[in-house]
Protein backbone atom coordinates (compact mmCIF):
# COMPACT_ATOMS: atom_id res chain seq x y z
CA UNK A 1 0.00 0.00 0.00
CA UNK A 2 1.41 3.24 -1.05
CA UNK A 3 0.85 6.93 1.00
CA UNK A 4 0.43 10.18 0.53
CA UNK A 5 3.56 11.51 2.04
CA UNK A 6 2.71 15.00 1.06
CA UNK A 7 -0.27 14.91 2.71
CA UNK A 8 0.45 12.67 5.54
CA UNK A 9 4.21 14.48 6.61
CA UNK A 10 4.24 16.82 9.77
CA UNK A 11 3.66 20.50 8.85
CA UNK A 12 6.26 21.73 10.11
CA UNK A 13 8.62 19.73 9.20
CA UNK A 14 7.44 19.66 5.71
CA UNK A 15 7.91 23.85 5.42
CA UNK A 16 11.53 22.89 6.92
CA UNK A 17 12.65 20.50 4.89
CA UNK A 18 11.81 23.67 1.71
CA UNK A 19 14.97 24.60 2.90
CA UNK A 20 16.84 21.37 3.04
CA UNK A 21 18.89 21.14 -0.48
CA UNK A 22 17.22 17.91 -2.30
CA UNK A 23 18.53 14.66 -0.91
CA UNK A 24 17.80 12.49 -4.16
CA UNK A 25 19.46 9.19 -5.41
CA UNK A 26 23.12 8.41 -5.87
CA UNK A 27 25.27 6.46 -7.91
CA UNK A 28 28.69 4.94 -6.99
CA UNK A 29 31.08 7.36 -9.42
CA UNK A 30 29.23 10.25 -7.48
CA UNK A 31 30.16 8.89 -3.75
CA UNK A 32 33.67 10.53 -3.95
CA UNK A 33 32.14 14.24 -4.71
CA UNK A 34 28.68 13.68 -2.63
CA UNK A 35 31.75 12.82 0.28
CA UNK A 36 33.30 15.63 -0.27
CA UNK A 37 30.24 18.14 0.00
CA UNK A 38 29.66 16.73 3.40
CA UNK A 39 32.44 17.11 4.91
CA UNK A 40 32.87 20.56 4.16
CA UNK A 41 29.66 21.11 5.68
CA UNK A 42 31.17 19.44 8.42
CA UNK A 43 33.99 21.75 8.92
CA UNK A 44 31.45 24.57 9.52
CA UNK A 45 29.85 23.05 12.21
CA UNK A 46 30.73 25.31 15.79
CA UNK A 47 31.40 23.02 18.61
CA UNK A 48 31.29 24.27 22.39
CA UNK A 49 34.60 24.01 24.63
CA UNK A 50 33.11 22.50 27.33
CA UNK A 51 33.71 18.81 26.16
CA UNK A 52 37.15 17.47 25.39
CA UNK A 53 38.23 15.56 22.54
CA UNK A 54 40.72 13.12 22.31
CA UNK A 55 41.08 10.26 18.83
CA UNK A 56 42.89 6.81 19.23
CA UNK A 57 44.26 4.72 17.02
CA UNK A 58 43.18 1.47 17.71
CA UNK A 59 44.21 -2.25 16.85
CA UNK A 60 41.62 -3.29 14.61
CA UNK A 61 40.80 -7.05 13.41
CA UNK A 62 42.84 -9.98 12.35
CA UNK A 63 44.10 -8.54 9.19
CA UNK A 64 42.15 -5.21 9.00
CA UNK A 65 44.05 -1.88 9.66
CA UNK A 66 44.11 0.61 12.79
CA UNK A 67 40.48 2.27 13.67
CA UNK A 68 40.00 5.60 15.10
CA UNK A 69 37.95 6.29 17.92
CA UNK A 70 37.25 9.56 19.16
CA UNK A 71 36.31 9.85 22.77
CA UNK A 72 34.16 13.19 23.67
CA UNK A 73 34.28 13.49 28.12
CA UNK A 74 32.94 16.73 29.43
CA UNK A 75 35.62 18.72 30.95
CA UNK A 76 36.15 18.79 34.70
CA UNK A 77 34.00 15.62 34.83
CA UNK A 78 35.70 13.27 38.00
CA UNK A 79 36.17 9.53 38.01
CA UNK A 80 34.25 7.12 35.47
CA UNK A 81 31.79 8.21 33.54
CA UNK A 82 29.31 5.45 31.85
CA UNK A 83 30.04 5.35 27.84
CA UNK A 84 27.69 5.77 24.73
CA UNK A 85 29.78 3.85 22.00
CA UNK A 86 28.32 5.31 18.61
CA UNK A 87 28.45 4.70 14.88
CA UNK A 88 27.20 7.37 12.58
CA UNK A 89 24.76 7.06 10.04
CA UNK A 90 24.94 7.05 6.23
CA UNK A 91 23.58 4.76 4.06
CA UNK A 92 27.15 2.65 4.96
CA UNK A 93 28.70 4.73 1.79
CA UNK A 94 28.28 7.92 3.60
CA UNK A 95 29.94 9.55 6.56
CA UNK A 96 32.72 10.06 9.00
CA UNK A 97 32.59 10.23 13.04
CA UNK A 98 32.86 13.71 12.95
CA UNK A 99 29.14 14.01 12.19
CA UNK A 100 28.70 12.99 16.05
CA UNK A 101 30.72 15.80 17.49
CA UNK A 102 27.73 17.81 17.49
CA UNK A 103 25.72 14.90 19.33
CA UNK A 104 28.30 14.49 21.68
CA UNK A 105 28.93 18.40 22.33
CA UNK A 106 25.06 18.20 23.92
CA UNK A 107 24.89 14.73 25.75
CA UNK A 108 28.60 14.29 26.90
CA UNK A 109 27.45 17.50 29.39
CA UNK A 110 23.89 17.14 29.66
CA UNK A 111 24.18 13.21 30.47
CA UNK A 112 27.73 13.65 32.42
CA UNK A 113 28.87 10.49 29.92
CA UNK A 114 31.86 9.94 27.83
CA UNK A 115 30.82 9.27 24.39
CA UNK A 116 33.23 7.54 21.56
CA UNK A 117 32.42 7.37 17.93
CA UNK A 118 34.21 4.88 15.35
CA UNK A 119 35.50 5.89 11.92
CA UNK A 120 34.30 2.67 10.58
CA UNK A 121 35.40 2.14 6.77
CA UNK A 122 33.05 2.60 4.26
CA UNK A 123 31.32 0.34 1.69
CA UNK A 124 31.79 -0.05 -1.26
CA UNK A 125 35.42 -0.19 -0.84
CA UNK A 126 34.96 -2.39 2.29
CA UNK A 127 31.75 -4.56 2.35
CA UNK A 128 30.75 -6.67 5.57
CA UNK A 129 32.37 -7.72 7.09
CA UNK A 130 34.53 -4.93 7.42
CA UNK A 131 32.71 -1.87 8.68
CA UNK A 132 31.28 -3.89 11.42
CA UNK A 133 34.75 -5.45 12.41
CA UNK A 134 35.87 -1.87 12.78
CA UNK A 135 33.14 -1.15 15.50
CA UNK A 136 33.53 -4.30 17.04
CA UNK A 137 37.44 -3.28 17.53
CA UNK A 138 36.74 -0.08 18.78
CA UNK A 139 34.23 -1.32 21.23
CA UNK A 140 36.85 -4.21 22.45
CA UNK A 141 39.56 -0.86 22.82
CA UNK A 142 37.08 0.75 24.95
CA UNK A 143 36.14 -1.67 27.21
CA UNK A 144 40.05 -3.10 27.52
CA UNK A 145 41.28 0.77 28.29
CA UNK A 146 38.16 1.70 30.62
CA UNK A 147 40.43 2.85 32.99
CA UNK A 148 42.48 4.84 30.65
CA UNK A 149 39.69 6.65 28.96
CA UNK A 150 37.61 7.29 32.94
CA UNK A 151 34.80 4.98 31.55
CA UNK A 152 33.10 2.85 33.96
CA UNK A 153 33.23 -0.44 32.04
CA UNK A 154 30.18 -2.03 33.78
CA UNK A 155 27.78 0.53 31.91
CA UNK A 156 29.25 0.65 28.41
CA UNK A 157 26.02 1.20 25.70
CA UNK A 158 26.02 1.44 22.07
CA UNK A 159 23.91 3.32 19.63
CA UNK A 160 23.40 4.55 15.92
CA UNK A 161 21.40 6.17 13.38
CA UNK A 162 20.32 4.81 10.39
CA UNK A 163 22.96 2.75 8.70
CA UNK A 164 25.06 3.37 12.18
CA UNK A 165 21.52 2.39 14.19
CA UNK A 166 22.03 -1.10 11.54
CA UNK A 167 25.78 -1.14 12.40
CA UNK A 168 24.47 -1.17 16.46
CA UNK A 169 22.03 -3.48 16.04
CA UNK A 170 24.50 -6.13 14.64
CA UNK A 171 27.13 -5.35 16.61
CA UNK A 172 24.69 -6.13 19.53
CA UNK A 173 24.08 -9.36 17.75
CA UNK A 174 27.91 -10.27 17.50
CA UNK A 175 28.78 -8.92 20.79
CA UNK A 176 26.44 -11.44 22.66
CA UNK A 177 27.73 -14.11 20.37
CA UNK A 178 30.72 -14.14 20.90
CA UNK A 179 30.52 -13.54 24.61
CA UNK A 180 33.71 -11.03 25.25
CA UNK A 181 32.17 -7.84 26.09
CA UNK A 182 29.00 -6.49 28.35
CA UNK A 183 27.28 -4.22 26.59
CA UNK A 184 24.11 -2.42 28.75
CA UNK A 185 21.99 -0.97 26.48
CA UNK A 186 21.17 0.19 22.72
CA UNK A 187 19.49 2.83 21.07
CA UNK A 188 18.67 2.56 17.52
CA UNK A 189 17.71 5.62 15.46
CA UNK A 190 15.34 4.39 12.60
CA UNK A 191 17.91 1.79 11.85
CA UNK A 192 18.29 0.59 8.56
CA UNK A 193 18.22 -3.51 9.44
CA UNK A 194 16.20 -5.39 6.22
CA UNK A 195 18.06 -5.65 2.67
CA UNK A 196 15.52 -7.74 1.68
CA UNK A 197 13.11 -4.45 1.40
CA UNK A 198 9.88 -5.96 0.90
CA UNK A 199 7.71 -4.20 3.27
CA UNK A 200 5.14 -1.52 2.38
CA UNK A 201 6.84 1.48 3.84
CA UNK A 202 10.45 0.25 2.21
CA UNK A 203 9.01 1.08 -1.27
CA UNK A 204 7.44 4.62 -0.45
CA UNK A 205 8.76 7.30 -2.24
CA UNK A 206 9.91 9.08 1.16
CA UNK A 207 11.96 12.20 0.40
CA UNK A 208 14.90 11.25 2.66
CA UNK A 209 16.69 8.37 1.38
CA UNK A 210 13.95 7.02 -1.02
CA UNK A 211 13.89 2.87 -2.47
CA UNK A 212 16.60 3.34 -4.86
CA UNK A 213 19.20 4.64 -2.42
CA UNK A 214 18.38 2.08 -0.41
CA UNK A 215 18.91 -0.96 -2.83
CA UNK A 216 22.53 1.02 -3.40
CA UNK A 217 22.96 1.02 0.19
CA UNK A 218 22.62 -2.09 0.53
CA UNK A 219 24.42 -3.64 -2.38
CA UNK A 220 27.34 -1.83 -1.50
CA UNK A 221 27.52 -2.94 1.88
CA UNK A 222 26.71 -6.77 1.29
CA UNK A 223 28.89 -6.84 -1.97
CA UNK A 224 28.74 -10.76 -3.26
CA UNK A 225 26.30 -11.20 -0.32
CA UNK A 226 23.57 -9.05 -1.91
CA UNK A 227 20.51 -11.27 -2.94
CA UNK A 228 22.12 -14.67 -0.79
CA UNK A 229 22.00 -16.06 2.43
CA UNK A 230 22.97 -12.84 4.44
CA UNK A 231 24.12 -13.08 8.35
CA UNK A 232 21.85 -11.53 10.65
CA UNK A 233 25.26 -9.42 11.32
CA UNK A 234 24.38 -7.85 8.59
CA UNK A 235 20.81 -7.45 8.68
CA UNK A 236 19.77 -7.68 12.07
CA UNK A 237 15.91 -8.30 10.77
CA UNK A 238 17.73 -11.97 9.56
CA UNK A 239 18.78 -13.01 13.09
CA UNK A 240 16.82 -15.99 14.12
CA UNK A 241 16.91 -15.25 17.81
CA UNK A 242 17.01 -12.17 19.73
CA UNK A 243 17.15 -13.41 23.41
CA UNK A 244 19.60 -12.20 25.52
CA UNK A 245 20.06 -8.70 24.21
CA UNK A 246 20.54 -5.68 25.55
CA UNK A 247 17.61 -3.18 25.99
CA UNK A 248 16.88 -1.29 23.67
CA UNK A 249 14.92 1.96 22.36
CA UNK A 250 13.94 2.13 18.88
CA UNK A 251 12.85 5.64 17.15
CA UNK A 252 11.27 5.80 13.85
CA UNK A 253 8.73 8.21 12.40
CA UNK A 254 5.61 7.34 10.26
CA UNK A 255 6.88 8.44 7.14
CA UNK A 256 10.36 6.91 7.14
CA UNK A 257 10.84 3.71 4.49
CA UNK A 258 12.10 1.47 7.57
CA UNK A 259 9.24 2.32 9.53
CA UNK A 260 7.61 -1.49 8.66
CA UNK A 261 11.11 -3.53 9.45
CA UNK A 262 11.94 -0.95 12.79
CA UNK A 263 8.65 -1.79 13.91
CA UNK A 264 8.48 -5.65 13.81
CA UNK A 265 12.57 -5.83 14.92
CA UNK A 266 10.76 -4.34 18.17
CA UNK A 267 8.37 -6.29 18.39
CA UNK A 268 10.59 -8.85 17.87
CA UNK A 269 12.69 -7.93 20.70
CA UNK A 270 10.00 -7.75 22.70
CA UNK A 271 9.13 -11.40 22.32
CA UNK A 272 12.39 -12.60 23.20
CA UNK A 273 12.02 -10.35 26.45
CA UNK A 274 14.59 -7.81 26.03
CA UNK A 275 13.05 -5.04 27.55
CA UNK A 276 12.32 -2.57 24.22
CA UNK A 277 10.61 0.84 24.17
CA UNK A 278 9.44 2.04 20.18
CA UNK A 279 8.85 5.53 19.93
CA UNK A 280 6.82 6.51 16.93
CA UNK A 281 6.72 10.05 15.42
CA UNK A 282 3.62 10.73 12.87
CA UNK A 283 4.05 12.56 9.98
CA UNK A 284 8.00 12.27 10.54
CA UNK A 285 10.44 11.14 7.59
CA UNK A 286 14.12 9.69 7.98
CA UNK A 287 16.25 11.54 9.43
CA UNK A 288 13.86 14.19 11.09
CA UNK A 289 15.57 14.76 14.32
CA UNK A 290 19.08 15.83 12.81
CA UNK A 291 17.60 17.58 9.72
CA UNK A 292 15.09 19.71 11.02
CA UNK A 293 16.22 19.72 14.20
CA UNK A 294 14.07 22.92 15.54
CA UNK A 295 10.75 21.41 14.32
CA UNK A 296 8.86 20.27 17.27
CA UNK A 297 8.69 16.42 16.83
CA UNK A 298 12.42 16.98 16.73
CA UNK A 299 12.71 18.42 19.76
CA UNK A 300 10.39 15.97 21.31
CA UNK A 301 12.09 12.90 19.90
CA UNK A 302 15.78 14.18 21.04
CA UNK A 303 14.31 15.01 24.72
CA UNK A 304 12.80 11.58 25.31
CA UNK A 305 16.03 9.81 23.75
CA UNK A 306 18.05 11.94 26.75
CA UNK A 307 15.31 11.12 28.96
CA UNK A 308 15.82 7.36 28.49
CA UNK A 309 20.00 7.48 27.60
CA UNK A 310 19.89 9.22 31.98
CA UNK A 311 17.61 6.34 32.92
CA UNK A 312 19.60 2.90 31.38
CA UNK A 313 22.94 4.95 31.93
CA UNK A 314 22.26 5.37 36.34
CA UNK A 315 21.44 1.38 36.45
CA UNK A 316 24.45 -0.35 37.97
Amino acid sequence: MMVDVDALMDPEISEALKAVPPMGTFTFAELPGLRAQRAAALALVQLSDAVERRDYEVPGGEGAPAVTIRVHRPKGAQGDLPCIYWMHGGGYVFGTYEMEDLRFDKWSPMLNCVGVSVEYRLAPETPYPGPLEDCYAGLQWVYEHAAEIGVDASRIGIGGASAGGGLAAGLALLVRDRGELPITFQLLIYPMIDDRRVTPSSRWEVPIWPPLSNERGWAAYLGPLTGGDVPGYAAATRAKDLAGLPPALIVVGSLDGFLDEDVEYAMRLTHAGVPTELHLYPGAPHGFDGITPGTTLARRARRAMEEWLAAVMAKR
